[in-house]
Order: structure tokens, then sequence, then C-alpha cells
């Protein structure tokens, strides 16, 4: 697979350097590009992005609608269907829109409602979502008050924009401390785009709760709980993508949205057929689980493997096992075997690990094994 960072490439730059030229008075397209192709191979994506955007800001107008005027006239003119396309001779879309939002999200925040705009046409081509936060963070409710209608927006960017550029904690972006805190403002733009018809704007909502999730679990539990109430099929599994943390962590209420409730059975009874486990092998275990309840109830179980650290402590890591019906009284018997094998983002060591069991949110027991590395 390519490196993501080629996609901020020399003929990026070339397309970028041929509307500057159209637009901007007196532009050098040579000496424009020459200090750009030199350094762009030793630089990594987002330095690359950086490093065009600023060369762009220098040769842009100082004048803030003038500079507006000129980056909106450097875009493709297809607002539909180009921004999963490479820029051409007929403008700028896809990853060469990058150092354009950022020159808007850096430098525009003097104009803030019409860089706003500008950054809206812009997601049409490709998306504006790490730019639009610098108005977010300086303004919110200005802010806010120019992105919410985006959310019923007809091009699907835009409403996608909506939601993933308000993200409190969006991967790569900068981190919006006001929303990490308070989440509400934006609650009005999700529960828009709940039942958006497109998977790609709800799959962004439903990042946007999991993000929300992580500081306020109890907030986007209830919202589960609301949201579900006849739920058609695409909103039950955006609700489920939203609560993958919570599901992972066990958050009784969050489980409760999916029919999990807390389980009625008996002590499960845990043995480890692998007391010692060497590293790159597998640690076997069995399971014995037994009802308590006079009704079905739906089980879903997770395993538990608490690694032992540097210091000697034990670190929890969940892993997804199973779902089930378990019947009134009914027993059952559940084996498993979990190779514990050498990857790069954990290191192992030697010593007593443990293994519990966690059941429709309730951890259950708790069984030593030695892992030798």
């Amino acid at each position: 697979m390519e490196p993501f960072k080629n996609l901020i490439s020399p003929e990026v730059v070339g397309f970028i350097a041929i509307h500057l030229g159209r637009h901007v008075a007196s532009f050098d397209e040579e000496v424009f590009k020459f200090p750009l192709l030199e350094r762009l191979p030793s630089l990594e994506l987002k330095q690359r992005t950086q490093l065009i955007a600023d060369a762009v800001h220098a040769v842009l107008p100082r004048e803030l609608t003038h500079r507006n005027e000129v980056l909106a006239a450097m875009l493709h003119p297809d607002p539909l269907s180009q921004a999963n396309k490479p820029s051409d001779m007929d403008g700028i879309c896809g990853w060469g829109l990058w150092p354009l939002t950022m020159v808007v999200g850096q430098h525009g925040i003097d104009d803030f409602d019409g860089s706003l705009l500008l950054l809206k046409e812009m997601t049409k081509r490709g998306t504006a979502e790490f730019d639009v936060r610098p108005f977010l963070d300086a303004d919110q409710a200005r802010a806010l008050e120019i992105i919410t209608p985006w959310a019923r927006n007809e091009n699907i960017h835009v409403r996608r924009l909506a939601s993933e550029g308000t993200r409190p904690r969006l991967p790569w972006g900068m981190q919006l401390k006001q929303l990490v805190k308070d989440p509400k403002p934006t609650l009005p733009i999700l529960t828009t785009m709940r039942d958006d018809p497109e998977e790609y704007v709800r799959r962004s909502v439903a990042n946007h709760l999991n993000d929300i999730a992580k500081d306020h679990p109890d907030l986007v539990a209830q919202i589960a709980n609301k949201w579900m109430n006849n739920a058609q099929m695409p909103r039950q599994k955006l609700i489920h993508h939203a609560c993958r943390t919570l599901i992972k962590q066990g958050h009784m209420d969050a489980l409760r949205a999916f029919g999990v409730n807390p389980p009625k059975i008996e002590e499960p009874a845990i043995d480890i057929g692998t007391p010692k486990v060497n590293l790159g092998g597998a640690m076997a275990f069995t399971v014995e689980l037994k009802s308590d309840s006079q009704t079905s109830q739906k089980i879903v179980i997770d395993y538990i493997i608490h690694f032992q650290k540097a210091n000697g402590t034990l670190s929890p890591k969940v892993f997804k096992w199973k779902q089930l019906n378990l019947q009134p009284s009914e027993e059952i018997i559940l084996e498993r075997r979990h190779v514990i094998r050498p990857i790069t983002t954990r290191k192992y060591y030697s010593g007593e690990h443990a293994l519990s069991l966690r059941i429709n949110g309730t951890e259950f027991g708790r069984k030593v094994f030695d892992l030798e590395c």
C-alpha cells in the first residue's frame, strides 16, 4: 500500500501552482514550485500539507475578502462528484484541497463568516473537517450558528462536515476543549442527522457520539436508549457503532439499549487448561455457565486478560467473545484459545497474568496463569 504522504504529491503542487497562476497577479509558477518539490520527499503527510499551505499563504492577497475570492476561484467547478478525485486542470479537489483549507483555518479568522462559508464550499470537493475547528475554538456559539444548518444541506459532504468538524476529539484535528467539557451544543446537529439517508453521514454521527462517550458515558447511554425507540436498522447500526467504547467497557445503561440486562446466572466456573504459556503460544480455557433465570436472557460474553506491566501491576485488555440466548436453567460449557503473540503495540513481561470474564457488563472470576517471554 502506498504511503499516505504520497497523496500530497508533486502533482498536487503542480495543479495548485497552475490555478494560483490563473488568479494571482505576477505569480511565478517555477519560483513557487521549486522549493516545495525540493523539500517534499523528506516530509511526512501533515508536514507536506503545512509546507504547501505556507507557500500558498505567502503569495495570496493580504486582504481577506480578495484572498477568499482567489481560493474559491481555484476550486473544481463540480461540487457534487469531485471529493474523492484528484485535482486537475479544471480545479483543486480531493487531497489537493487540504493545503487550501489549512490556509483558511490558520489565517482566515478575521473574516469569520466569510471564511466558514468558504470552507463549506471547499468541503464539497473534499473535506474541511480539520479547518473549521479554529473557528469553533475562537467563538463556538458564533461558529455553531453558522454550521448547525449545514446538517440539512443537500450536499452529503456539507452534512458530514457539520458532524465531523464539530467532533470533540477528532483524530489528527485540534481538540475542542469546550465541547469536550460540554458536548450538548452539538446534539441538535447529531439528532437532525441520525436518520440521514447516507451511511457516510450516519457513521460520522456515530463517531461523534463515541467521542462524547469518552468523557460523558452516561449522556451517550441515555441518548442510545432514547434513539433506539422505534429505530429502523440503519439507526440501530449507528447507535451500536456510537456505543462501541461503552459496550467494551461494559456500561450497563448502554447495554440496556440493545436488550442486554444484568445477567441472572450462577458464578461461572473458569478453568485454565494452560497454567504456563510461552510467548507465541495459546492460553486455553473453558467456562461453565448456568442460568439462574426462569426466562430466556440475552448474554454477551467478553473475556479480559490482565497483562503484567514493567512495574508488576496488571493492565486489563478486553476481548470480544460471543453473544447467545441462555434458556431458563440452561447450563453450557464454552471453550476458547487465545494466542499471545508479539505485537508492536504491547511489550510483554514474564510472570503472573490473569483472566476474568465480563458478562452483560458484570465482571466475574479471576484465574491466574504464567507467561514466559
